[in-house]
């Protein structure tokens, strides 16, 4: 059975954008889609809530953002598979819940109730931060999210703990039959107020990332693979993949997986694409 694509809907603009971007990504994959809509009105009867056609408005509207982002998948795409559902719980624990049944999880940039001086909602952070799955962050111009650029980025991390977002974005750029840019930023070391390290001698630093981007982009024989554009790249990590992110249609990063721990389980890198990036990201997570 193969695993759907998760995407979840609240009825804002964001989580439209999600939806189309949702569809094309499941036809790449021949996944079917699967909508989900979190709804807790239940749970809150004492509120008195308003009743159209004898029923609760909450339920109403809940069946309504189902409905019409289902409506919209299927014109986007009349072929593809597409189920909807609303579920009883806030939309963090609804998605987290279905990670582990999903082949990703897609979440829109911002939500319904986002205030408008957060550049990332609440949701997409907390599922970014601790899906069992890959989650993808639908955000950036309208180009990038149409995939028009031809190009998908990875930051390569140390090569035992970043090869699960280098495999997810070779399967990425096969599935898109683009350019895949492997980025691995390095830096000189400081010292202090003593001169910088001479050009020689940083040469070295460079060399070293260049060699790890070749070691985590040998496929299972060990051999090269040929079709990757590798870059290493001088300066703060964070800093070298928001520049690549521009010009791309997504971006890939990895983010660790601690059990038993329950707080936000990704560092500066990733926070700051996801807040800034110029394309959607893809979160991939690794064990720790």
């Amino acid at each position: 059975m193969e695993l759907p694509l998760v995407v979840g809907v609240d009825g804002s603009d964001s989580s439209l954008e999600a939806v189309d971007w949702a569809v094309d990504e499941a036809a790449r994959h021949h996944a079917p889609l699967r909508l989900l809509h979190a709804s807790r009105w239940e749970r809150y009867e004492g509120g008195r809530p308003s009743f159209t056609s004898g029923r609760p408005s909450e339920v109403v509207m809940a069946d309504h953002i189902i409905a019409s982002s289902a409506e919209r998948a299927r014109l986007r795409d009349p072929e593809l598979k597409v189920s909807g559902e609303v579920l009883p719980d806030d939309a963090a624990s609804a998605l987290l819940d279905a990670a582990p049944a999903s082949f990703a999880l897609v979440t829109g940039s911002r939500g319904r109730s986002g205030t408008l001086g957060l550049l990332l909602g609440s949701v997409s952070l907390a599922v970014a931060a601790r899906a069992a799955c890959p989650v993808f962050v639908v955000r950036g111009d309208e180009p990038s999210r149409q995939g028009s650029h031809g190009r998908i980025v990875v930051g390569v991390a140390d090569s035992a703990d970043g090869s699960a977002a280098v495999r997810f974005a070779l399967r990425e750029a096969e599935a898109r039959g683009c350019a895949l840019r492997a980025v691995r930023a390095w830096r000189r070391p400081a010292h202090g107020g003593r001169p910088p390290v001479a050009d020689d001698a940083a040469s070295a630093y460079e060399e070293q990332a260049a060699a790890l981007i070749g070691d985590a982009l040998r496929d299972e024989a060990g051999r090269p693979r040929a079709d990757v554009h590798r870059e290493a790249v001088e300066g703060p990590a964070h800093r070298v993949l928001l520049d690549a992110s521009a010009g791309a249609d997504l971006i890939v990063v990895g983010a660790p997986r601690r059990h038993g721990h329950f707080g936000l389980q990704f560092g500066r890198v990733v926070h700051v694409l996801l807040h800034h990036s110029s394309c959607p990201v893809a979160v991939v997570p690794q064990p720790a």
